[in-house]
């Protein structure tokens, strides 16, 4: 009888055991992050739960995705900043090579005018064209082309008008004369081309009404 007796007794406190068990891991898988990387740290992998063990898999897999965001921000402001440097270094370089092919077009616009003025007065200017065909070589090399002007309608980004004249028969802004050749360089105006244009005469219109 006793014996009998004793079960029910070890039953109930087992059960007992085991509610108070159930309450102790749900508050623990409630828990906060520390707690279970705390608990993590404290036991091995395998002898936590299968409850906690998903919870930690599924904080991982959060950090997996903030890790690869940050990768990504980090690949991208890379990119940024090598892009940017290859800009800077190409607009730098660029700039040097324009502000040399400048001065090396001053010196084929004296060499020009002197051609022309030693063959006006019939002075053998062979020489000279020698040396200009060569420059223009040069600047083919390059890639230095010379901007359209004469005839053209007036561009501020290419031209720059220093003269004006009247011309009831050309339409406005057209480009009568060449004062100075303007240069592009890879899509890049290095020296705008100096001009004349033409301006429709004001006094044509107040002609044509009183004629009316």
């Amino acid at each position: 009888m006793n014996n009998d007796e004793s079960v029910p007794i070890d039953l109930n406190t087992n059960e007992s055991n085991d509610q108070q068990t159930k309450i102790d891991l749900e508050k623990k898988i409630k828990d906060s992050k520390t707690n279970l990387d705390v608990k993590t740290q404290l036991n091995p992998p395998d002898e936590l739960s299968t409850d906690e063990l998903k919870i930690l898999l599924e904080k991982e897999r959060q950090n997996l995705i903030i890790c690869d965001e940050r990768l990504k921000h980090s690949l991208a402001d890379y990119q940024n900043l090598e892009r940017k440097t290859k800009s800077d270094i190409e607009n730098g370089i660029n700039a040097k090579i324009d502000k040399f092919m400048v001065s090396f077009l001053q010196i084929y616009d004296d060499l020009v005018r002197a051609k022309n003025v030693l063959a006006n007065e019939k002075i053998n200017v062979e020489g000279l064209e020698g040396i200009l065909r060569n420059m223009d070589s040069l600047l083919r090399q390059y890639n230095i082309v010379s901007i359209d002007a004469l005839g053209e309608i007036f561009d501020p980004n290419l031209h720059e008008a220093i003269s004006v004249i009247e011309d009831e028969t050309l339409d406005e802004d057209t480009i009568t004369k060449e004062i100075r050749k303007g240069y592009i360089s890879h899509n890049r105006v290095i020296r705008p081309a100096i001009v004349e244009i033409s301006k429709k005469p004001k006094f044509v219109k107040l002609d044509s009404e009183e004629n009316g």
